[in-house]
């Protein structure tokens, strides 16, 4: 991938397209994939986890894939929650045209991959499934929690995977601390060395709840 990285906007790198077969919503299907984008020859580790450690997702409402990649977790969301709307968003351009190719070579009509700034803002989440880019740095991933969490609905949860040897146990005081008391969050699971974060949104946040010194 040379010097690009999964969250570059437009990966100079050779885009390489190939096609994979994978297993999404105990379905085997075939996507496409592309150098410049994260993990394109499997679905890695930290999003197995994660898959295999949440609930089905709600039938109706917006769902949000925050940092899509290829698609894993948006394809995912999209054929166990047909009549929902499946937002998959991501920084990296290239990302998010393969989520579009595999979206439209599987039939799924109910996938929106975007940009962030292309999500209209009065949009709320039932749900947030997400493998968030921990090597962007910890301020730039405060920063994308900050900015996403607080848009679930009341009575809605969050998932996310992080390594454990990352700071998936870090982050998780920091949530708790920053989210404050709209919010409760615990470890729902481990495997392979990650942790499944659960954060729920029981009522509306405080207006300073986000903010930390």
């Amino acid at each position: 991938m040379g010097s690009d990285h999964y969250f570059t906007a437009s990966p100079a790198s050779p885009e390489n397209l190939r096609r994979i077969r994978v297993r999404l919503a105990d379905q085997d299907v075939e996507v496409t994939t592309a150098g410049g984008v994260f993990s394109p020859d499997h679905i890695d580790s930290g999003t197995s986890v994660l898959l295999a450690n949440t609930p089905p997702p709600p039938p109706g409402g917006h769902l949000l894939d925050l940092g899509s990649g290829w698609g894993p977790i948006a394809l995912s969301l999209a054929l166990e929650a047909p009549h929902a709307t499946v937002w998959a968003v991501d920084v990296n351009e290239r990302a998010l045209d393969l989520v579009r190719r595999n979206a439209e070579s599987l039939g799924l009509t109910n996938v929106n991959a975007s940009l962030p700034e292309d999500v209209p803002d009065d949009v709320t989440f039932r749900t947030i499934r997400s493998n968030p880019p921990i090597r962007v740095g910890k301020s730039e991933l405060h920063g994308l929690l900050e900015r996403w969490i607080p848009r679930l609905d009341e009575r809605s949860d969050a998932w996310l995977v992080v390594q454990r040897n990352l700071g998936a146990d870090s982050l998780q005081r920091w949530l708790a601390a920053a989210l404050a008391d709209a919010f409760s969050v615990h470890r729902a699971a481990t495997g392979r060395g990650f942790r499944v974060l659960k954060v729920r949104r029981h009522g509306t946040p405080r207006t300073d709840a986000i903010e930390i010194a």
